[in-house]
């Protein structure tokens, strides 16, 4: 059976679906891997054709993900808070959280959390972490960011993803692996890395 990524934010602006174009990419040589794209707006699903390599999904049914013949199956959802992440979460085996460094963008991530509490009490197996995402390069993250992170239910992982042009084009341009800018792959790698460990630690 599949193991299923989900990457959540209620927030709006903080990468998730650029983020998990790349890390599909990332596992595709290894793994047979599907990226299903769960928002409404289907700007994943959309740009399909320029990734003919990839398993670029849209579904109508939620259940239908865990029955997808792949390997790993990566699941971007909506920028807002749904009534379907529950159930998304429930299906899951990892949901990656991914934030900026704001205290705004940390604070919002307080209602996902407290979802994912409830499907990790329902379903103890399940794992997920925070990633520091789109942090600008030459900026600091702050005592007071790390330390309201650290105060969050859920783990902060040790791979951090930095504001890169590369990574903002990626989707115009076949995906971080395809470019030159050999930071951002080894960032995206680092990750991927780090979260296959946790999802068959």
């Amino acid at each position: 059976m599949a193991k299923i990524i989900t990457v959540a934010h209620q927030k709006g602006g903080v990468g998730k679906s650029t983020l998990a174009m790349n890390l599909a990419l990332c596992f595709q040589d290894q793994l047979s891997v599907a990226l299903v794209d769960t928002d409404l707006q289907g700007s994943l699903y959309h740009i399909r054709e320029d990734f003919p390599n990839l398993a670029i999904i849209g579904v109508d049914k939620l259940d239908d993900i865990r029955h997808l013949k792949y390997d790993l199956i990566i699941v971007d959802t909506p920028p807002y808070l749904s009534n379907r992440l529950p159930e998304l979460f429930h299906q899951s085996d990892f949901i990656l959280v991914p934030t900026k460094a704001g205290f705004f963008d940390v604070m919002a991530i307080r209602s996902t959390i407290a979802l994912i509490q409830e499907a990790i009490a329902a379903s103890p197996g399940l794992k997920a972490g925070i990633v520091l995402n789109m942090i600008k390069p030459r900026s600091g993250i702050t005592a007071d960011v790390v330390e309201l992170l650290g105060q969050m239910e859920i783990g902060l992982l040790q791979s951090v993803i930095h504001d890169r042009t590369s990574i903002a084009r990626s989707s115009m341009t076949g995906g971080v692996l395809n470019s030159r800018d050999t930071k951002a792959k080894d960032e995206l790698i680092a990750l991927a890395d780090e979260v296959v460990g946790l999802v068959i630690a």
